[in-house]
């Protein structure tokens, strides 16, 4: 029976991708791991592997074509010692089936699917805006796939408050995971009785294109369509604002013995046979290593909410804003608290070079337990920032400048910067950001207290 390629989810937030380059054609044979198709998410553009053999029979989606929807089908793969030409002409067929709801929901895990993301990313969660919930089959019975159960378990998230996205509507794995992060939730069903809460005042809609056009003249402007990256920062940001209660902690810190110190190291880095240092420290990078090592001093703040319960993380894995053409990426800089400046330093280098290209892979911008965002380069003072879920705080720094200070009774300048903390009050009470918060203050003052 011919195989359908779909076109996967590569990334939390994705729903439509690009089939940017297809690297088989119909009539090449394929084993499981082979890389055979280049795809664009919103984020990255990714190398996607077969997980079955076979002969590529037939392409229905060609190389370069735009936002094809996830679960698609785009080819068809004949299995081992089927006639291709025969699996190739029933992809009309193949492609009905892939969309038609009939299967037993007994053999909905065992439906082939042709491609996956390599092995070393995590398995993208589908975030609740992404797509339209997957009808449940009737009946009190919820079907679910057995990995599915068991995290659902440890999490202590009930399975009938999940909505599954697999086949006809099967609790997979991914959603459980999304459900940690309180996306694809349910209402909680009432007690028996239990009289009917009030309904939620409603949200004013947004005014449409048209009443927006409205107000300008025509030819005034022009239409610029957004991109992927572009729609998925507004929906993920506006679900933010919405659903997280956002509140801001700022303060002043004096850099003089940062700057001192950041001096003192760039000018001992190794050079190579060219002359090339082996890192070059900015401030940022002490920046993202104090907040690492503030939330290792104060754990009750390095957390991320859950409807089941809270996320105490072991390790600070500090997100990095980086800006790109069409928007923003934040990669992850994981266990920064262990690392040094100079690998930090490096690593972030790195990081941007590929997020600018959009070669990041999903598990180096997924995740984390808390971010920076440096807008010190561009001459702001201060500012703030949006939480990104499951982020239950993120950092904004303003731009390190000389400054009128009063010391001992006595006036003198010191160079000093503003950062604001932005607190998910759910996870994080204004006391314990406060403490945070004062942690990384004294850190970035005595910045050598963090290197030992």
């Amino acid at each position: 029976m011919p195989i359908n390629i779909l076109m996967p989810a590569l990334s939390p937030t994705m729903e439509k991708g690009n089939l940017a380059k297809w690297l088989k054609k119909e009539g090449d044979k394929v084993q499981s791991g082979d890389v055979i198709a280049e795809i664009e998410t919103d984020k990255a553009t990714m190398e996607v592997e077969a997980v079955d053999e076979g002969t590529i029979a037939k392409i229905l989606v060609p190389e370069g074509t735009a936002d094809v929807p996830v679960n698609d089908v785009i080819a068809i793969l004949a299995g081992d010692g089927e006639d291709a030409k025969a699996a190739a002409s029933g992809g009309g067929a193949a492609k009905a089936e892939a969309k038609a709801p009939a299967a037993p929901a007994a053999k909905a895990d065992t439906q082939p699917t042709a491609l996956t993301a390599p092995p070393s990313a995590a398995p993208a969660p589908q975030p609740a805006s992404a797509a339209a919930p997957a009808a449940q089959p009737s009946g009190n019975r919820i079907f679910s796939s057995p990995l599915a159960r068991r995290l659902a378990k440890d999490a202590g998230i009930e399975l009938s408050r999940i909505s599954g996205s697999g086949p006809h509507g099967r609790v997979i794995a991914r959603d459980v995971e999304a459900a940690k992060s309180g996306q694809g939730l349910k209402a909680a069903a009432p007690a028996p009785g239990a009289a009917p809460a009030a309904a939620a005042p409603s949200i004013a809609p947004s005014m449409s294109d048209q009443q927006v056009r409205a107000l300008f003249e025509e030819g005034s402007y022009e239409v610029v369509p957004h991109d992927g990256m572009r729609r998925t920062i507004a929906q993920r940001l506006t679900q933010s604002v919405q659903t997280i209660p956002h509140f801001y902690l700022t303060m002043d810190c004096n850099l003089d013995k940062l700057l001192a110190l950041r001096e003192q190291a760039n000018a001992a880095a190794p050079k190579d046979k060219e002359g090339k240092p082996a890192y070059k420290l900015s401030v940022n990078d002490f920046v993202v290593k104090a907040m690492a090592v503030a939330l290792q001093r104060v754990p009750e703040a390095n957390v991320s909410w859950t409807d089941g319960g809270m996320l105490k993380h072991k390790h600070s894995d500090i997100g990095v804003a980086v800006a790109m053409p069409g928007g923003l990426i934040t990669p992850i800089v994981r266990s920064a608290e262990t690392l040094t400046l100079s690998v930090i330093s490096n690593r972030m280098k790195d990081f941007a070079a590929r997020a600018r290209n959009r070669k990041l892979k999903p598990e180096e911008y997924q995740g984390g337990t808390s971010a920076v965002s440096n807008l010190g380069m561009f001459g702001i003072k201060d500012f703030t920032a949006v939480i990104n879920p499951p982020h239950a705080t993120i950092l904004a720094v303003g731009t390190g400048e000389q400054r009128a200070i009063v010391r001992d009774g006595k006036v003198e300048i010191a160079n000093m910067m503003s950062v604001t903390l932005s607190c998910d009050h759910r996870a994080v009470d204004g006391a314990l950001g406060a403490e945070l918060l004062g942690a990384f203050k004294q850190l970035i003052e005595n910045p050598m207290t963090m290197m030992v």
